[in-house]
């Protein structure tokens, strides 16, 4: 599984490179804030809204600390899709939230 440090990602959006972003914690945890422009679907929905997103593009997956963004990048990997987890997750980000 690819995986990809907080700050690179960071470093990515500064460059205004087009990321997509999947944040997979609970609704509350993403109230207190997510990357700008990440999609949110809880991990517990991700089985069933992977026919939305588009195999051509690459995703980054993110949760608070790795552990269920690993589990959804391996589900998202086993059905052909290209998946970077953020290690560290949330609690590891410095870069801006909405």
């Amino acid at each position: 599984m690819n995986q990809i440090l907080p700050i690179e990602v960071e470093a990515l959006l500064k460059e205004k490179a087009p990321l997509n972003i999947i944040d997979v914690r609970e609704t509350d945890e993403v109230q207190a804030g997510k990357i700008p422009t990440a999609i949110h679907i809880p991990l517990g929905l991700v089985e069933f809204k992977m026919q939305d997103l588009d195999k051509s593009k690459e995703y980054i997956m993110v949760c608070r600390s790795g552990g269920r963004s690993s589990k959804a990048a391996s589900l998202l990997e086993e059905h052909g899709y290209k998946v970077t987890n953020m290690t560290g997750g949330m609690l590891e980000w410095n870069g801006p939230t909405e």
